[in-house]
Protein backbone atom coordinates (compact mmCIF):
# COMPACT_ATOMS: atom_id res chain seq x y z
CA UNK A 1 0.00 0.00 0.00
CA UNK A 2 0.69 3.61 -0.27
CA UNK A 3 0.39 6.48 1.70
CA UNK A 4 -1.49 8.92 0.05
CA UNK A 5 -3.77 12.27 0.46
CA UNK A 6 -7.23 12.04 0.00
CA UNK A 7 -6.63 14.92 -2.98
CA UNK A 8 -3.88 12.46 -4.29
CA UNK A 9 -5.94 8.90 -4.09
CA UNK A 10 -8.40 11.34 -5.72
CA UNK A 11 -6.53 12.50 -9.08
CA UNK A 12 -4.87 8.55 -9.09
CA UNK A 13 -8.23 7.09 -9.38
CA UNK A 14 -9.27 9.54 -12.13
CA UNK A 15 -6.10 8.99 -14.22
CA UNK A 16 -6.30 5.51 -13.63
CA UNK A 17 -9.57 5.10 -14.69
CA UNK A 18 -8.25 7.69 -18.00
CA UNK A 19 -5.86 5.25 -18.99
CA UNK A 20 -7.96 2.14 -19.25
CA UNK A 21 -10.87 3.72 -20.57
CA UNK A 22 -10.18 6.06 -23.72
CA UNK A 23 -14.12 7.33 -22.83
CA UNK A 24 -13.15 9.19 -20.00
CA UNK A 25 -12.44 12.79 -19.83
CA UNK A 26 -12.26 15.33 -17.02
CA UNK A 27 -13.23 19.32 -17.50
CA UNK A 28 -13.76 22.04 -14.91
CA UNK A 29 -12.23 25.76 -14.31
CA UNK A 30 -8.57 25.54 -13.71
CA UNK A 31 -8.38 21.38 -14.06
CA UNK A 32 -5.70 21.83 -16.77
CA UNK A 33 -2.65 24.09 -15.91
CA UNK A 34 -3.06 23.91 -12.46
CA UNK A 35 -4.54 20.63 -11.56
CA UNK A 36 -7.33 22.45 -9.74
CA UNK A 37 -7.15 24.89 -7.06
CA UNK A 38 -6.22 21.87 -4.52
CA UNK A 39 -3.76 19.76 -7.23
CA UNK A 40 -6.21 16.97 -7.27
CA UNK A 41 -5.65 17.08 -10.82
CA UNK A 42 -1.95 17.57 -11.49
CA UNK A 43 0.13 15.59 -13.97
CA UNK A 44 -3.30 14.88 -15.75
CA UNK A 45 -3.23 18.00 -18.48
CA UNK A 46 0.53 16.41 -19.40
CA UNK A 47 -0.02 12.86 -19.77
CA UNK A 48 -3.47 12.99 -21.26
CA UNK A 49 -3.15 16.37 -23.25
CA UNK A 50 -5.80 19.35 -23.55
CA UNK A 51 -8.15 16.57 -25.35
CA UNK A 52 -9.13 15.25 -22.13
CA UNK A 53 -8.18 17.37 -19.74
CA UNK A 54 -10.57 20.29 -20.73
CA UNK A 55 -9.94 23.84 -18.85
CA UNK A 56 -13.53 25.01 -19.07
CA UNK A 57 -15.16 28.98 -18.48
CA UNK A 58 -15.89 30.54 -15.28
CA UNK A 59 -19.29 29.12 -16.07
CA UNK A 60 -20.86 26.32 -14.26
CA UNK A 61 -23.85 25.92 -16.33
CA UNK A 62 -21.93 25.40 -19.25
CA UNK A 63 -19.73 22.85 -17.33
CA UNK A 64 -22.94 20.67 -16.35
CA UNK A 65 -24.60 21.20 -19.32
CA UNK A 66 -21.42 19.71 -21.49
CA UNK A 67 -21.21 17.14 -18.92
CA UNK A 68 -24.58 15.67 -19.25
CA UNK A 69 -24.36 15.68 -23.05
CA UNK A 70 -21.58 14.45 -23.58
CA UNK A 71 -22.34 11.73 -21.12
CA UNK A 72 -25.39 10.64 -23.48
CA UNK A 73 -23.50 10.98 -26.40
CA UNK A 74 -21.76 8.22 -24.56
CA UNK A 75 -18.43 9.42 -22.89
CA UNK A 76 -17.78 9.39 -19.42
CA UNK A 77 -16.97 13.09 -18.24
CA UNK A 78 -15.84 14.13 -14.86
CA UNK A 79 -16.77 16.97 -14.59
CA UNK A 80 -15.44 19.57 -11.33
CA UNK A 81 -17.19 22.46 -10.09
CA UNK A 82 -14.62 24.15 -8.01
CA UNK A 83 -16.97 24.56 -4.95
CA UNK A 84 -20.33 22.62 -4.03
CA UNK A 85 -21.90 26.03 -3.88
CA UNK A 86 -21.31 26.96 -7.09
CA UNK A 87 -23.63 23.62 -8.47
CA UNK A 88 -26.99 25.86 -8.37
CA UNK A 89 -26.06 27.77 -11.40
CA UNK A 90 -26.41 24.29 -13.17
CA UNK A 91 -28.94 22.38 -11.64
CA UNK A 92 -31.53 22.28 -14.52
CA UNK A 93 -29.15 20.00 -16.50
CA UNK A 94 -28.21 18.08 -13.60
CA UNK A 95 -31.67 17.64 -12.02
CA UNK A 96 -33.94 17.66 -15.11
CA UNK A 97 -31.61 15.98 -17.95
CA UNK A 98 -29.22 14.05 -16.06
CA UNK A 99 -31.24 12.38 -13.19
CA UNK A 100 -34.00 11.64 -15.47
CA UNK A 101 -31.90 10.34 -18.78
CA UNK A 102 -32.78 6.58 -17.85
CA UNK A 103 -36.29 6.87 -16.55
CA UNK A 104 -37.64 9.30 -19.29
CA UNK A 105 -35.86 6.88 -22.04
CA UNK A 106 -37.08 3.90 -20.75
CA UNK A 107 -33.75 2.72 -20.03
CA UNK A 108 -31.89 3.71 -23.34
CA UNK A 109 -30.12 6.54 -22.52
CA UNK A 110 -27.83 6.39 -19.97
CA UNK A 111 -25.74 9.45 -18.42
CA UNK A 112 -22.64 8.05 -16.85
CA UNK A 113 -20.74 11.29 -15.33
CA UNK A 114 -19.06 11.97 -12.15
CA UNK A 115 -20.27 15.69 -10.73
CA UNK A 116 -16.88 16.16 -8.21
CA UNK A 117 -17.53 18.91 -5.99
CA UNK A 118 -15.48 20.23 -2.75
CA UNK A 119 -17.83 20.86 0.14
CA UNK A 120 -18.15 21.67 3.43
CA UNK A 121 -17.38 24.14 6.32
CA UNK A 122 -13.37 25.40 6.49
CA UNK A 123 -12.13 28.74 7.96
CA UNK A 124 -11.23 31.61 5.81
CA UNK A 125 -13.46 31.13 2.98
CA UNK A 126 -16.55 32.54 3.62
CA UNK A 127 -20.34 31.89 3.42
CA UNK A 128 -20.03 31.43 -0.21
CA UNK A 129 -17.60 28.58 -0.36
CA UNK A 130 -18.66 26.62 2.27
CA UNK A 131 -22.22 24.73 1.81
CA UNK A 132 -22.87 21.34 2.64
CA UNK A 133 -25.61 20.21 -0.04
CA UNK A 134 -26.21 16.24 0.16
CA UNK A 135 -29.59 16.01 1.00
CA UNK A 136 -30.32 17.95 -2.05
CA UNK A 137 -29.04 15.66 -4.16
CA UNK A 138 -29.96 12.96 -2.59
CA UNK A 139 -33.94 13.50 -2.58
CA UNK A 140 -33.51 13.26 -6.34
CA UNK A 141 -34.46 10.19 -8.15
CA UNK A 142 -31.78 8.91 -9.99
CA UNK A 143 -28.97 10.99 -8.44
CA UNK A 144 -25.96 8.60 -6.38
CA UNK A 145 -24.25 10.55 -3.73
CA UNK A 146 -20.74 9.84 -2.75
CA UNK A 147 -19.39 11.35 0.70
CA UNK A 148 -15.90 9.47 1.47
CA UNK A 149 -13.78 9.71 4.27
CA UNK A 150 -10.27 8.53 3.78
CA UNK A 151 -8.13 8.32 1.04
CA UNK A 152 -8.44 4.55 0.70
CA UNK A 153 -12.40 5.18 0.12
CA UNK A 154 -11.68 8.03 -1.89
CA UNK A 155 -10.19 6.27 -4.45
CA UNK A 156 -12.01 3.64 -4.29
CA UNK A 157 -15.14 4.77 -4.90
CA UNK A 158 -13.79 7.53 -7.48
CA UNK A 159 -13.09 4.24 -9.25
CA UNK A 160 -16.76 2.91 -9.18
CA UNK A 161 -18.43 6.48 -9.41
CA UNK A 162 -16.38 6.61 -13.10
CA UNK A 163 -17.38 3.62 -14.14
CA UNK A 164 -21.42 3.59 -13.40
CA UNK A 165 -24.04 4.40 -15.33
CA UNK A 166 -25.53 6.57 -13.59
CA UNK A 167 -24.94 10.11 -12.67
CA UNK A 168 -22.94 10.61 -9.73
CA UNK A 169 -22.30 13.19 -7.72
CA UNK A 170 -19.29 12.84 -5.44
CA UNK A 171 -18.86 15.18 -2.49
CA UNK A 172 -15.11 16.13 -1.41
CA UNK A 173 -14.59 17.73 1.88
CA UNK A 174 -12.30 20.45 1.35
CA UNK A 175 -10.50 20.18 4.96
CA UNK A 176 -9.65 16.45 4.03
CA UNK A 177 -8.01 17.18 0.79
CA UNK A 178 -4.38 16.71 2.89
CA UNK A 179 -5.19 14.32 5.52
CA UNK A 180 -3.36 11.08 4.83
CA UNK A 181 -3.71 7.41 4.69
CA UNK A 182 -2.88 4.14 3.51
CA UNK A 183 -4.60 3.31 -0.06
CA UNK A 184 -4.03 -0.05 -2.08
CA UNK A 185 -2.21 -0.26 -4.63
CA UNK A 186 -3.28 -1.38 -8.26
CA UNK A 187 -6.87 -1.95 -9.71
CA UNK A 188 -9.06 -1.07 -6.47
CA UNK A 189 -12.92 0.08 -6.08
CA UNK A 190 -15.38 -0.37 -3.35
CA UNK A 191 -19.05 -0.45 -4.88
CA UNK A 192 -21.41 1.99 -4.25
CA UNK A 193 -24.19 2.10 -1.68
CA UNK A 194 -21.46 -0.41 0.42
CA UNK A 195 -20.95 1.22 4.32
CA UNK A 196 -18.29 0.39 6.50
CA UNK A 197 -18.14 -0.16 10.44
CA UNK A 198 -14.96 1.91 10.86
CA UNK A 199 -14.51 1.25 14.96
CA UNK A 200 -16.46 -1.57 16.13
CA UNK A 201 -18.45 -1.04 19.29
CA UNK A 202 -21.37 -2.54 21.75
CA UNK A 203 -23.21 0.39 23.72
CA UNK A 204 -24.07 2.77 20.50
CA UNK A 205 -24.14 3.16 17.28
CA UNK A 206 -22.76 6.82 15.48
CA UNK A 207 -23.67 6.96 12.03
CA UNK A 208 -22.06 9.43 9.94
CA UNK A 209 -20.14 9.97 6.66
CA UNK A 210 -17.30 12.28 5.35
CA UNK A 211 -16.01 14.23 7.53
CA UNK A 212 -17.80 13.86 10.80
CA UNK A 213 -16.55 10.18 10.62
CA UNK A 214 -13.38 11.73 12.23
CA UNK A 215 -15.01 13.39 14.44
CA UNK A 216 -16.84 10.99 15.28
CA UNK A 217 -13.71 8.62 15.60
CA UNK A 218 -12.19 11.09 18.02
CA UNK A 219 -15.51 10.85 20.57
CA UNK A 220 -15.31 7.24 20.48
CA UNK A 221 -11.22 7.28 21.74
CA UNK A 222 -12.68 10.04 24.74
CA UNK A 223 -15.71 8.00 25.21
CA UNK A 224 -13.69 4.62 25.42
CA UNK A 225 -12.02 6.25 28.70
CA UNK A 226 -15.44 6.38 30.27
CA UNK A 227 -16.06 2.30 29.82
CA UNK A 228 -18.46 3.50 26.59
CA UNK A 229 -17.42 1.29 23.67
CA UNK A 230 -19.05 3.56 20.50
CA UNK A 231 -19.47 1.78 17.35
CA UNK A 232 -18.66 4.24 14.23
CA UNK A 233 -20.45 3.04 11.06
CA UNK A 234 -19.38 5.39 8.10
CA UNK A 235 -22.26 5.51 5.18
CA UNK A 236 -19.74 6.11 1.98
CA UNK A 237 -22.85 7.15 0.10
CA UNK A 238 -26.20 8.47 0.79
CA UNK A 239 -27.61 7.24 -2.11
CA UNK A 240 -27.82 4.48 -2.50
CA UNK A 241 -28.04 3.96 1.27
CA UNK A 242 -26.97 1.03 3.28
CA UNK A 243 -30.19 0.45 4.88
CA UNK A 244 -29.05 -2.97 5.85
CA UNK A 245 -25.66 -1.43 7.56
CA UNK A 246 -27.41 0.72 9.80
CA UNK A 247 -30.40 -1.55 11.01
CA UNK A 248 -27.79 -4.17 11.82
CA UNK A 249 -25.64 -2.17 13.73
CA UNK A 250 -28.13 -0.55 15.45
CA UNK A 251 -29.89 -3.94 16.28
CA UNK A 252 -26.68 -4.78 17.96
CA UNK A 253 -25.77 -1.45 20.00
CA UNK A 254 -29.33 -0.49 20.53
CA UNK A 255 -28.74 2.97 20.82
CA UNK A 256 -28.26 5.72 17.55
CA UNK A 257 -27.42 9.02 16.59
CA UNK A 258 -26.63 10.33 13.62
CA UNK A 259 -23.99 12.56 12.89
CA UNK A 260 -23.75 15.63 10.27
CA UNK A 261 -21.76 18.53 9.66
CA UNK A 262 -25.01 20.14 7.34
CA UNK A 263 -27.49 22.12 9.04
CA UNK A 264 -29.01 19.93 11.15
CA UNK A 265 -32.73 20.61 9.95
CA UNK A 266 -34.17 18.87 6.74
CA UNK A 267 -30.58 16.89 6.59
CA UNK A 268 -29.95 13.83 5.51
CA UNK A 269 -29.94 12.71 9.21
CA UNK A 270 -33.69 13.29 9.52
CA UNK A 271 -34.54 10.22 7.22
CA UNK A 272 -31.85 8.06 8.81
CA UNK A 273 -33.15 8.54 12.05
CA UNK A 274 -36.51 8.15 10.33
CA UNK A 275 -35.60 4.47 8.97
CA UNK A 276 -34.39 3.21 12.70
CA UNK A 277 -37.40 4.54 14.67
CA UNK A 278 -39.52 2.79 12.05
CA UNK A 279 -37.73 -0.51 11.49
CA UNK A 280 -36.29 -1.15 15.58
CA UNK A 281 -38.22 1.08 17.59
CA UNK A 282 -39.08 -2.04 19.80
CA UNK A 283 -35.26 -2.61 20.15
CA UNK A 284 -34.03 0.88 21.22
CA UNK A 285 -33.17 1.72 24.78
CA UNK A 286 -33.67 4.99 23.76
CA UNK A 287 -34.83 7.33 21.38
CA UNK A 288 -32.58 8.09 18.30
CA UNK A 289 -30.54 11.03 18.36
CA UNK A 290 -29.71 13.92 15.62
CA UNK A 291 -26.61 15.85 16.03
CA UNK A 292 -25.63 18.40 12.87
CA UNK A 293 -24.71 21.64 12.26
CA UNK A 294 -26.30 25.07 13.15
CA UNK A 295 -28.91 26.11 11.22
CA UNK A 296 -26.81 29.14 10.08
CA UNK A 297 -24.34 30.07 7.14
CA UNK A 298 -20.83 29.25 7.64
CA UNK A 299 -18.87 32.51 8.51
CA UNK A 300 -15.52 33.90 7.30
CA UNK A 301 -13.85 34.05 11.09
CA UNK A 302 -12.02 30.70 12.00
CA UNK A 303 -13.83 30.62 15.62
CA UNK A 304 -17.56 31.28 14.01
CA UNK A 305 -16.96 28.65 11.67
CA UNK A 306 -15.72 26.43 14.13
CA UNK A 307 -18.59 27.02 16.47
CA UNK A 308 -21.67 26.21 13.48
CA UNK A 309 -20.51 22.72 12.76
CA UNK A 310 -20.26 19.52 15.50
CA UNK A 311 -17.48 18.97 17.75
CA UNK A 312 -16.22 15.35 19.16
CA UNK A 313 -17.11 17.43 22.42
CA UNK A 314 -21.06 17.37 21.81
CA UNK A 315 -20.65 13.56 20.64
CA UNK A 316 -19.51 12.59 23.51
CA UNK A 317 -21.92 14.66 25.93
CA UNK A 318 -24.83 13.22 23.68
CA UNK A 319 -23.16 9.89 24.06
CA UNK A 320 -23.40 9.76 27.67
CA UNK A 321 -27.13 10.94 27.67
CA UNK A 322 -28.13 7.93 25.61
CA UNK A 323 -26.68 5.34 27.35
CA UNK A 324 -27.95 6.50 30.67
CA UNK A 325 -31.28 6.90 29.09
CA UNK A 326 -32.68 3.91 30.80
CA UNK A 327 -31.21 4.67 34.53
CA UNK A 328 -32.73 8.35 34.18
CA UNK A 329 -36.61 6.78 32.70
Amino acid sequence: MAELTYGKAIGRAIAEEMRRDPDVFVMGENVGTTGNIFKVLEGLLAEFGEERVRDTPLAEEIIINAAVGSAMAGLRPVAEIMYVDFTTFGLDALLNQASKSWFNSAGRVNCPMVLRCPQGAGPGRGSHHTNSLEAWFAHVPGLKVVLPATPADAKGLMVSAIRDDNPVVFLEHKQLYFTKGEVPDGEYSIPLGKAEIKRPGKDLTIVCYSITVHTALKAAELLQKEGIEAEVLDLRCLMPLDREAVLASVAKTKRAMVLYEAPVHYGAGGEIVTLIQQELFRDLRAPVRRIGGLHTHIAYAPNLCAAAVPTAEQVVVAARDLVGYERKA
